[in-house]
């Protein structure tokens, strides 16, 4: 069903045209904008939302076939259902106009009932267009589904540099033990809140999630300024954030929480992996691991944050770190040079 209240915007040069255009469309229950040409029809998508493009192609100072190379080019107008309402003949003119992404094409005059059914259309399938993007950043966080806008969705990776996270709740087993599961299901979604606030914030992205624990990647798929720095600053407010939630657990008579945070930098063969059916955003790699075990560390190490030394290296001084010695770890050739996080930065 289309939406009722539905934004539309008349372009056209014809002063009457835009009239009966917009007293049709207004009497279906739209809220109608009007333009007199394409380029204050741009100036008024770049200001405001719309649902719904209707475009004249034979206008002075932009046509509208220079109106849809424009929406083509920007990401932000790029998805805006076009119906295009031109008194242009021959085949040729409607291919152009379909190629350069229009949803419709309307021969002037136009008639009232086709118009209704086609602007009807156009907006369900905007909407279910926008349930989608919806439930893509709602699974996938919002910078994989930038990416996936930017590039589309294909199985396979590249090999980038990132800085890799991983985190997890400290006696979450005893916990459970002490709770009942709709309670730790309370308890599992507010540490999940909270530590994606932190994580998105420094423009990570959470691509695992795994019971107590999680994985955050920083550098891909999105670029980030500083990957290492991005991490540690996430994992010092995720700190901080834990002891905000503690102070009121403890008002309400509850264990306090304690985490334990692993983050290594380096190269990382990141991409989709799965099937054609069910694919998700991962990467894998020897700084993937390094992380994973730099985070088990931290219950013997006693430290909240741990980091590599390519991390710490990265920091250059921003942030105070503690050297703890080279550790020997599974499936290291040599031992790695360790350094805890001042949780107090």
């Amino acid at each position: 069903m289309a939406d009722l209240a539905a934004r539309l915007l008349i372009v056209d040069d014809n002063k009457v045209n835009r009239l009966l255009l917009a007293r049709s469309l207004t009497l279906q229950g739209h809220q109608v904008q009007s333009a007199e040409n394409g380029r204050v029809a741009l100036e008024m998508l770049r200001r405001a939302a719309f649902d719904l493009l209707l475009l004249d192609m034979e206008m002075p100072e932009m046509d509208g076939f220079q109106v849809m190379e424009q929406l083509a080019a920007d990401k932000a107008l790029r998805d805006i259902p076009v119906i295009v309402t031109s008194s242009l003949e021959g085949v040729a003119h409607v291919v152009r106009c379909i190629e350069l992404g229009a949803d419709d094409f309307l021969h002037k005059p136009v008639n009232a009932v086709l118009l209704k059914a086609r602007v009807d259309s156009s907006l369900e399938k905007k909407r279910l267009r926008d349930q989608q993007k919806a439930l893509v950043e709602r699974f996938a966080t919002s910078a994989v589904a930038a990416d996936l806008q930017q590039g589309g969705f294909a199985l396979g990776g590249k090999r980038v540099p990132a800085t890799v996270m991983f985190c997890d709740i400290r006696g979450f087993t005893s916990i459970v033990e002490s709770q009942g599961p709709e309670e730790t299901i309370d308890l599992l979604n507010t540490w999940y809140t909270l530590m994606f606030e932190a994580i998105t914030a420094q423009g990570g992205v959470v691509n695992q999630m795994i019971g107590d624990g999680l994985m955050a990647i920083f550098g891909a798929p999105l670029p980030v300024a500083e990957p290492p720095l991005a991490a540690v600053r996430a994992a010092l407010e995720m700190v901080e954030m834990i002891e905000l939630l503690n102070a009121e657990r403890a008002t309400e008579g509850k264990p306090a929480l304690a985490i334990g945070v692993g983050i290594a930098t380096g190269d990382v063969f990141a991409g989709y992996t799965g099937t054609q059916e069910r694919a998700t955003y991962t990467c894998v790699g020897d700084t993937v691991n390094l992380a994973a075990r730099l985070e088990a560390h931290t219950k013997a190490a006693r430290r909240v944050i741990l980091v590599d030394g390519t991390t710490r290296i990265a920091l250059d001084g921003r942030v105070a770190t503690e050297p703890l010695g080279a550790v020997p770890f599974k499936g290291k050739s040599a031992p790695t040079e360790v350094f805890a996080v001042s949780p107090t930065g």
